[in-house]
């Protein structure tokens, strides 16, 4: 998400040097670029128009201190700047209410909704240890109710029947009633989706919002429709008192319109991004990493959280306490980091979130995606155990049996060795060096706010 938007800013703030104060001369052009960069990125001309004025009013005289270029103080503004519009902080779901708390999802069909409810049901298990239960209200869209009802299955939460000859309103009542009775603390109420938004529609949701009084009534949009998005949430606000959004899809949107666009035109915070089509892919939104992202910085602090919730710990210390000792990194170890890796959402969602990606050729990154890291794994579950821990005994005939094993080719086997071999030279200074968890307690505190002075 953001590809383009942080190429291009990156290219327009790098020209902006040799400054010792940012004038509105010396900024012109980055301001017209950053423009033209918003536009590209298909947000709304409205939120444009804004953002460049606040920016250029910060802007203007700002000295540039000895430790900045003045293109490093303009990036701080728009960093500053795309937090504010966004929302400035993460706007978590209200589950201080009394249980069951009632959480309606609304939207149109092809959005991603009914996979959303089980993504928020699994994060809500996880994260806050909840019991859920889900029902599903579309009763007009084919197999949507057995949809949910296996989704719920696959992530363990309660699912509440509904029949398709029932009417919404009473399928909705019926499952407060139940979720009452088995003291549930939130329940997901799955409605009907449209291809377009029509009275009809409207009047069914609000009929069901008045009788359910939900605590959160969350707006699911498809972030590749760009301004359209916010422009179709910002309908539905009008019709319902929304208390979020959640934009799905991020991971094939390139531009980022949406996210820039919908607090400013519905008023709403985006409350959750889906990141993927499984149903751990779901994450917070927090405005001022997001902003981190778009200019390039990258957002460590969620790479960290996502590796301190997704890193299996007895392995990672098992590992830890092997380097200690001496002993190498092998095969089977490279094995269990590519696992480690897919938990945490894949080599997409994590070099996302990598400070100054978007500085590293396209051709480079475009190697290194996550269909290469399973035709590694392949072949090292081709390979015997004793091949896995004893790298060097892999020579002629072996290589061979493991490219047929793994449906792959001799030279991508010898790829596989050469990058390895390169990968246990850094563990091995690495470890050497200082651990891994300094490494990451290092990071981490480089990346809290600092407190001011005053």
């Amino acid at each position: 998400m953001f590809e383009n938007l942080t190429e291009r800013l990156g290219k327009t703030l790098k020209n902006l040097r040799g400054q010792g104060r940012l004038t509105e001369n010396n900024i012109k052009e980055a301001l017209r670029d950053l423009r033209m960069a918003l536009l590209e990125a298909d947000v709304a001309l409205p939120v444009v128009k804004g953002f460049i004025e606040q920016v250029r009013q910060r802007a203007i005289g700002q000295e540039v201190i000895s430790s900045l270029t003045p293109g490093q103080a303009l990036i701080k503004v728009v960093r500053d700047e795309l937090s504010s519009l966004m929302g400035e902080q993460c706007d978590e779901l209200n589950l201080q209410a009394p249980a069951p708390i009632v959480v309606l999802m609304a939207g149109l069909q092809g959005s991603g909704k009914t996979t959303t409810v089980a993504k928020l049901s699994r994060w809500l298990k996880e994260r806050h240890q909840k019991s859920v239960m889900v029902v599903s209200c579309d009763v007009y869209r084919p197999a949507a109710i057995k949809q949910l009802e296996t989704l719920a299955t696959e992530v363990g939460v309660s699912f509440f029947a509904s029949d398709s000859a029932q009417k919404p309103l009473d399928i909705a009542t019926a499952a407060i009633a139940q979720a009452r009775k088995q003291f549930v603390d939130v329940l997901l109420i799955d409605t009907a989706g449209r291809l377009h938004i029509d009275d009809e529609m409207m009047n069914e949701i609000k009929e069901l919002h008045a009788a359910v009084t939900p605590t959160e009534t969350l707006f699911v949009v498809d972030s590749m429709t760009g301004q359209d998005a916010a422009n179709t949430a910002k309908a539905f606000n009008d019709a319902l008192p929304l208390t979020g959004v959640i934009l799905t899809k991020t991971d094939g949107d390139a531009r980022g319109g949406a996210a820039l666009s919908v607090r400013y035109i519905t008023g709403k915070p985006i409350k959750f991004l889906g990141i993927g089509e499984k149903t751990d892919a779901l994450e917070s939104f927090h405005p001022d990493r997001v902003a981190s992202r778009i200019i390039g910085q990258g957002d460590v602090l969620s790479l960290i959280e996502e590796a301190e919730r997704s890193v299996d710990r007895e392995e990672a210390t098992k590992l830890v306490g092997k380097l200690k000792k001496g002993k190498g990194f092998n095969f089977e170890d490279f094995r269990i980091q590519i696992i480690q890796m897919r938990n945490m959402g894949g080599i997409a969602n994590l070099m996302d979130k990598i400070p100054g990606i978007d500085q590293v050729p396209e051709k480079a990154k475009a190697m290194v995606n996550d269909q290469e890291f399973n035709r590694m794994e392949a072949m090292i579950n081709s390979m015997t155990p004793k091949e896995r821990h004893f790298p060097t005994l892999i020579k002629g005939s072996r290589k061979r049996r493991i490219a047929n094993g793994s449906g792959t080719k001799i030279q991508d086997v010898n790829r596989l060795i050469k990058q390895f071999s390169q990968m246990q030279k850094v563990v091995k200074q690495t470890s050497k060096k200082r651990g891994f968890a300094n490494m990451m307690r290092g990071a981490k505190a480089r990346q809290m706010p600092r407190k001011r002075r005053f």
